[in-house]
């Protein structure tokens, strides 16, 4: 009978402990999970929210404190690269944190998109926060209607 240690299969512990919650019988209580979440989330920017709207995809990403002038935007083929510097206001140096969520510095995301996109046709506008990037689909990418003869 051979033992397994739980760090041989990561996957196989998730799922149990996943399907364990979902029966009602996990010793996780609701903030194990929001650490988990939050470690997962962490170092993470910035977070994205990307749809498809029919015509294209539309990608919103929260940057506030960032100064529009350090954006680089690039794409290519599917996927489209947000770079960037947000800096934070000096802090004097004796001061003692008692919480440091936001982070400064230089940033990069790269998003994947599902379906092949036209790179000459991207915009991207950024107001109160919100980069808004709206990348059409390439017209290879479009759903031809098909006449019936």
């Amino acid at each position: 009978m051979s033992t397994s240690l739980w760090f041989d299969n990561p996957r196989s512990l998730i799922q149990n402990e996943l399907r364990n919650f979902l029966r009602g019988g996990s010793n996780w209580d609701r903030s194990d999970w929001n650490m988990a979440r939050s470690r997962r989330l962490s170092g993470v920017f910035p977070p994205v929210n990307i749809y498809d709207n029919g015509e294209g995809f539309r990608i919103r990403a929260e940057m506030p404190g960032v100064d529009k002038e350090s954006f680089d935007i690039s794409c290519k083929n599917d996927q489209i690269v947000i770079r960037g510097e947000r800096k934070l206001e000096d802090v004097e140096q004796e001061a003692n944190f008692h919480r440091r969520e936001r982070e400064g510095g230089q940033f990069r995301r790269a998003v994947s998109i599902p379906q092949p996109i036209n790179p000459d046709k991207v915009i991207a506008e950024y107001k109160q926060g919100i980069l808004d990037i709206f990348a059409p689909r390439a017209e290879e990418a479009k759903p031809k209607k098909i006449e019936v003869r």
